[in-house]
């Protein structure tokens, strides 16, 4: 009775996820959730063999899955991508933004190309894909999006000033195209993970700012990317999460609660 509750709430059976960064630590999380839920993951990275991993992967848990390539500064590369995916499975009902890169720098350090690099992948990219994946749901008849924030989308952390822009832009811009969507069937939400340790962030991550991390994060400790599973599957099922929309869900250790 209860298994078959929990599907009805959050099952994702019949349904294809496109999730882009898919085969990144955090993306690869998300395609674990998703596929274990029961959807078809079509995993988007720019790159062949990880993707080719990641699809083995899930495959190996039992699930379904594919790849197609994509390059997400380029807005024809992520029309392909949706073109893919409809080929491969007919519709996609929920897409999750999940491409991202960081420049580490004092500000006067900061060039153009790391601030350009930056924002053209982790905002201009979810800007077009919102677009893209969002017209395609409302001419099939709805779906979910789940756009990648960060604390940072809250709180500015220095010498990430061009990350940190972006992600604020991401939740700004997820809050304006939920207001868009509602009533066309498209919901759009975000998730703001707090510090996961994955390759973009190693850089960052010296002994000085780990220790003002754990001090700053009230449950002591780094977050495993598996834990935002459960935010993201609340936010793109039609049923538990079906009057959700607009807002977005901190998954951090009570970072961003300890600083307000």
């Amino acid at each position: 009775m209860v298994e078959s509750y929990l599907k009805g709430l959050f099952g994702l059976e019949g349904q294809t996820a496109v999730v882009i960064g898919g085969a990144g630590v955090l993306g690869g999380a998300l395609c674990r959730g998703l596929s274990g839920a029961g959807a078809h993951v079509v995993v988007g990275d720019v790159a062949e063999e990880p993707c080719q991993k990641r699809v083995e992967e899930l495959a190996q848990s039992g699930g379904s899955a594919s790849y197609a390539l994509v390059d997400v500064t380029s807005r024809k590369s992520i029309e392909d991508l949706l073109a893919a995916a409809v080929q491969q499975k007919g519709r996609v009902q929920i897409l999750v933004n999940c491409a991202g890169v960081n420049a580490a720098n004092d500000f006067l350090e900061a060039t153009d190309a790391d601030w350009d690099r930056v924002l053209t992948i982790n905002l201009r990219a979810v800007f077009q894909a919102c677009q893209i994946f969002g017209q395609h749901m409302i001419d099939a008849g709805g779906g979910a999006i789940v756009n990648i924030g960060s604390v940072t989308s809250h709180l500015p952390l220095s010498r990430v000033f061009a990350y940190s822009a972006s992600k604020a832009g991401v939740l700004n811009l997820s809050r304006n195209v939920a207001q868009e969507f509602a009533t066309k069937g498209v919901r759009v939400n975000c998730i703001c993970p707090g510090f996961f340790p994955a390759e973009q962030n190693r850089r960052v991550l010296t002994p000085e700012r780990v220790d003002s991390i754990m001090r700053g994060t009230p449950m002591k400790r780094f977050g495993e990317a598996d834990e935002l599973v459960g935010a993201l599957l609340l936010l793109v099922s039609s049923t538990g999460g079906q009057f959700i929309t607009g807002t977005h869900i901190n998954v951090d250790g009570g970072f961003t609660a300890a600083w307000f």
